[in-house]
This record gives structure tokens, C-alpha cells and sequence, in this order.
């Protein structure tokens, strides 16, 4: 499979996953009597960006990885290095102004950044194996 492909394909799920535990997490928040529009804002501010996260992470391990196939490994270990301190400090800056402009609230902000993994484990999980055969 084109890698690209493969990224855009891995990006979706994590968005899928993203979608449905955003949706659980302000079902929650709903139950518990503490939904508003900052709740809303917050899941969908947190889940964009988890989602952007990922994408930005998996563009620059590729670039990573095609820099280590030609020999270049110092460069792909710096492509990474410098990969995760940029994403890391837009993430922190999208999080810290949507946080103090009180339009979010802060937990359901941050929330989100959590089902990336868990969707990521349940993908896996459910991923045919080559040579499985379809029931």
C-alpha cells in the first residue's frame, strides 16, 4: 500500500475514534448535568487537534523513515526530534489560548488527546492479519 495512502487511511481511523469518544465523552459530561457549550467546544477544539497531532506525527516519520532509507540516519532522528518539539509546542499554544480564553472547558479540552491511543489499540485489535479468512 502507498504510504500515503497508509497515513491517510490511519489518520481517518484515528478521527473516527476521535468522533465517537468525543461524542461518549459530552454524553458523560450531559449525564452528570455539566454539559454547555464550552463542553461542545472543548471535545471539538481537543479532538481537532489530537487529530492534527497524529497527522503531523505520521508526515514527519515518514519523512523520517525516507531519510534513514537513504543512508541519513543522524537526519531522520533529527526529523523526529524536531518533529515532536514543533508539534508539541503548537499543541501546548492551541490548548493554553483556547484554555484561558474561557470559552472551552479545559477537561474536555484535554480529554480528547487520550482516545488517539485507545483507538489506535482498538484498530489493531480488530486489523485482519494476512492470510485470515473472512468469516
Amino acid at each position: 500500500m502507498d504510504i500515503r495512502k497508509f497515513v491517510l487511511r490511519q489518520t481517518g481511523i484515528v478521527a473516527l475514534g476521535e468522533l465517537i469518544g468525543t461524542a461518549a465523552m459530552i454524553g458523560i459530561f450531559a449525564l452528570l448535568g455539566k454539559y454547555d457549550t464550552g463542553v461542545l467546544l472543548g471535545g471539538v477544539v481537543g479532538a481537532l487537534a489530537a487529530t492534527g497531532n497524529f497527522l503531523a506525527m505520521a508526515i514527519g516519520v515518514n519523512a523520517a523513515a525516507d531519510k534513514a532509507e537513504k543512508q541519513n540516519v543522524a537526519g531522520g532522528q533529527a526529523t523526529v526530534k524536531g518533529s515532536y518539539v514543533l508539534r508539541m509546542v503548537a499543541l501546548f499554544g492551541v490548548l493554553f489560548a483556547f484554555a484561558k480564553s474561557g470559552l472551552c472547558n479545559p477537561i474536555a479540552l484535554v480529554v480528547p488527546l487520550v482516545f488517539v491511543r485507545f483507538t489506535l489499540t482498538a484498530a489493531e485489535f480488530f486489523r485482519r492479519k494476512p492470510g485470515d479468512k473472512a468469516v
